[in-house]
């Protein structure tokens, strides 16, 4: 396990805060507590991912992503539309190819890691993978770059899957095909880790999750939403990593990534229309 950060011992954070990080560090870092988070996402988290989605889901591409051998860690680089979209996407691949064995879900800290709420979800539906915390307040974003150190060490180890949207928040708007602009933080883990950044894009997820899972029970799912996932090819970034690292060249990175999940964009637009004719 890492090193306790510094800012916990200086007291930066509350009582409950410190807690849940420390817990879901312990979680995330112990290898053995690992292991079994990973057998509870397996057992537990994709069967009822299957179970109450199994007839709204349609997947493209699937096969070729896991058929797929990095050698090492997997960005897996999705937008961003509802609170479910990692976690359904992972729950497709986790177990299933010797390329994702453990996941990581890099999460802002409000609600999360404040919030009992917050931690119940984390829990409940990711198993604490929900790590590590991101800050948005000025006064921490030192704590920003010591999680940016612990994603790098993930993926520099074969079997971990590190999933990101590069757009950094949810997009609301009308139309699921315009994406937001891409963030740098994505850009700048890429360029430090080097991993196999494998983009997938996905449409039909509702932040409703009562109501969507009781439209795939009725009538066999026939009046639900569709839930279509395109699984796309691994980006070649090869021509970045040569060149001085630099907010510029980070956002630029970004930019190919969610280029690459617009375009599957398209393709999951194709899809849809074919099935719903």
């Amino acid at each position: 396990m890492s090193k306790e950060p510094e800012s916990l011992a200086r007291g930066k954070f509350g009582r409950f805060e410190r807690a849940v990080i420390e817990l879901c560090r312990y979680v995330n870092e112990d290898p053995r507590a690992k292991r079994v988070q990973s057998t509870y996402l397996r057992e537990f988290g994709t069967r009822w991912v299957h179970t109450c989605m199994k007839n709204l889901m349609h997947l493209d591409g699937l096969d070729r992503a896991l058929a797929l051998r990095p050698e090492r860690g997997v960005l897996l680089c999705v937008n961003h539309r509802s609170f479910f979209d990692s976690y359904t996407i992972s729950s497709t691949v986790l177990g299933k190819t010797p390329w994702c064995q453990r996941l990581y879900f890099p999460v802002r800290s409000n609600f999360f890691y404040d919030n009992p709420g917050g931690l119940f979800v984390n829990a409940l539906i990711g198993g604490l993978c929900m790590y590590p915390p991101i800050y948005r307040d000025a006064a921490r974003r030192d704590e920003n770059e010591a999680a940016l150190h612990k994603m790098t060490e993930f993926l520099g180890q074969h079997g971990t899957v590190v999933g990101m949207h590069p757009e950094g928040t949810r997009s609301k708007g009308p139309d699921p095909y315009q994406l937001l602009p891409a963030q740098p933080g994505v850009g700048q883990l890429i360029l430090r880790a080097k991993p196999m950044v494998l983009p997938v894009f996905v449409n039909g997820l509702l932040n409703d999750f009562v109501a969507q899972v009781a439209s795939n029970f009725r009538s066999g799912g026939r009046d639900g939403k569709r839930i279509i996932i395109v699984y796309g090819d691994p980006v070649n970034l090869d021509e970045y990593y040569a060149q001085k690292p630099r907010v510029a060249l980070y956002k630029r990175v970004a930019d190919r990534v969610n280029e690459e999940i617009r375009k599957l964009g398209q393709r999951e637009k194709e899809l849809r229309a074919q099935l719903e004719a």
